[in-house]
Parts: C-alpha cells; sequence; structure tokens
C-alpha cells in the first residue's frame, strides 16, 4: 500500500456536487488528508499496519499526532499513486489492484482507522471525486507498506 499524508486545516470531498466526506475542524485545529493505493498482494493486514502507523505519525503541530490531538482524517482510495511512468508519457497501472481487490482493502484501512478511535471520513470509491484542502506548512508525507 501507498499513502500520501497531508497535514490540513480545512477539507472536504465531493462526488457530483454533493460533499460525501469532510473534515470539521474549526479554530485552528489539524486533520490529516491521506491518499490510499493499493497494490495487487496488499492485504488486511497491511491496511492495518498503514492505519497505525497514519494514526501516530507525529506530523501535526507540537510534535503530536492524530491520535495525541483526536485529529480527524479523510480517507480518499488514489490507484493513481501506482502510475508508472519509467516509459514514455502516457502512464501505465499495471501495478494498482483492480477495484474488487482494492476496495475491500481500502475500506479495511478507514475501518482500522477508526477502530484505532479515529474520526474518519471517506471519498467514494471508484467515483471522480474533487478533493478540496487547505494544506498546513505544507507537510506531506509518503509512506509505503
Amino acid at each position: 500500500m501507498r499513502a500520501v499524508v497531508t497535514r490540513v486545516t480545512a477539507a472536504h470531498v465531493e462526488v457530483d456536487d454533493q460533499i460525501v466526506g469532510r473534515l470539521d475542524l474549526e479554530g485552528g485545529a489539524q486533520g490529516l488528508v491521506v491518499l490510499v493505493g493499493v497494490t495487487h498482494d496488499d492485504t488486511d493486514d497491511t491496511a492495518n499496519a498503514l492505519a497505525d502507523k497514519v494514526w501516530r505519525l507525529r506530523i501535526l503541530d507540537g510534535e503530536r499526532s492524530a491520535a495525541d490531538l483526536d485529529a480527524p482524517i479523510l480517507v480518499i482510495s488514489q490507484f493513481t499513486l501506482y502510475a508508472n511512468v519509467t516509459k514514455g508519457r502516457r502512464p501505465s497501472w499495471n501495478a494498482a489492484a483492480p477495484g474488487a481487490v482494492a476496495e475491500p482493502v481500502v475500506d479495511r484501512f478507514a475501518t482500522a482507522l477508526s477502530d484505532l478511535g479515529a474520526t474518519v471520513a471517506t471519498g467514494r470509491f471508484g467515483a471522480h471525486m474533487r478533493v478540496h484542502s487547505v494544506n498546513d506548512g505544507p507537510v506531506t508525507i509518503q509512506i509505503e507498506m
């Protein structure tokens, strides 16, 4: 699994001009937007390990984690994280798991975050989404499990 984790002060995701996921942040509070990509051999165990890493990642103010501050997390499925652009100009998506494999793993990741105590919002798997976020810092971390 791959994740791009961004510290934000505001975020929401829209599908067909409807907000389907939002972080409720007020007064300078911070949250995380996590773009998640799944490859062919990822499992529930991979999703659980990534969720634990993200929940405890110390990238919020004062070197604190989402777990420390009860910061909300917006999870967005992003198969394009597995794009291969080593040859030519057209990305190859061969390393990205097909939807039938990826969707349950992304769901498991979001559920694992919730099980750890996180307030989790999500996009809609497979939909064309518009992600709105106000990056803070900016702080953006790439994780591969």
